[in-house]
């Protein structure tokens, strides 16, 4: 008896879908007997914990926060992070309690950017086994981005200009620093000119370059094909940020957060 192929699911009729036209579902896989290790599993290198602080926009003592490698379609794209090797799961209780404030404090700095009507806060963890949690901001008034195909949008919108990008990352980057820990992204350079140069094009009118195209957030950036995983796609800003320093307001004002201590016994693995 033939297969005849179930229908699309009802979502695929709501406006914040991406696709339109004639769509299939794929056939599933058989289930494997045994699920391959994530990156820090086994014997797999974890690249959370081998990344230095300068791949980050911020850090703190038990927390970082880090940026694609370049700028996407949506006005923000960041990962919160634990320092220590822990999956959610495993959180000891401080820092269960620390990761609701790190959530909330940095929803707050991105949806003060410009631009931004919602921050969508994920977590899938089938990429890596190192705690990290995904925060999208949504566009003001791109109703048909509203809900869970946000992350999908990403990758279809057109990227984000760099010296926009750049400078997002500053302000959310010196926003958590008033808290606390250490802001490293700061926004681009200056590009002086001379007059003579104005009669140039208008792109170096502008002082600006153009920013490459393309989206590092994909559907399988969770999964470990190679195909935009979180560990892949987030790789080190440290060339991405300029160098002009972000003023701030009492910058060693300290982070109640981090002035807590965890109990050597209540955090295995911790990293100091």
């Amino acid at each position: 008896m033939p297969h005849t192929p179930p229908a699309v699911p009802d979502f695929t009729q709501w406006p914040s879908f991406p696709f339109e036209g004639d769509l299939r579902i794929k056939r599933l896989d058989d289930p494997v007997p045994v699920e391959p290790p994530r990156k820090g599993e086994a014997d797999r290198e974890c690249t959370a914990c081998a990344a230095p602080d300068e791949a980050y926009i911020w850090v703190g003592e038990r927390w970082r926060v880090r940026a694609m490698d370049r700028p996407t379609g949506l006005p923000m794209v960041l990962i919160l992070e634990s320092r220590s090797h822990l999956d959610l799961g495993d959180l000891p209780n401080l820092l269960a309690a620390e990761l609701g404030v790190m959530t909330v404090r940095l929803e707050r700095a991105i949806r003060s950017l410009d631009g931004v009507a919602r921050v969508h806060v994920n977590r899938w963890g089938d990429g890596s086994s190192h705690l990290h949690l995904w925060f999208l901001a949504r566009p003001y008034g791109r109703l048909q981005l509203r809900g869970t195909f946000l992350s999908l949008w990403d990758s279809i919108l057109p990227p984000i200009s760099e010296e926009q990008w750049r400078e997002n990352l500053a302000l959310v980057a010196a926003w958590l620093g008033e808290f606390g820990g250490r802001p490293l992204a700061e926004p681009s350079r200056i590009q002086w000119q001379a007059p003579a140069s104005f009669s140039d094009s208008s792109r170096e009118e502008s002082g600006f370059a153009e920013s490459e195209v393309g989206s590092v957030i994909e559907a399988a950036g969770e999964t470990d094909d190679g195909l935009g995983s979180t560990d892949d796609a987030a790789r080190s800003t440290d060339d991405a940020v300029g160098r002009i320093p972000v003023p701030r307001t009492d910058p060693d004002q300290p982070d109640p957060a981090d002035q807590s201590r965890v109990e050597e016994a209540d955090r295995p693995g911790a990293t100091p």
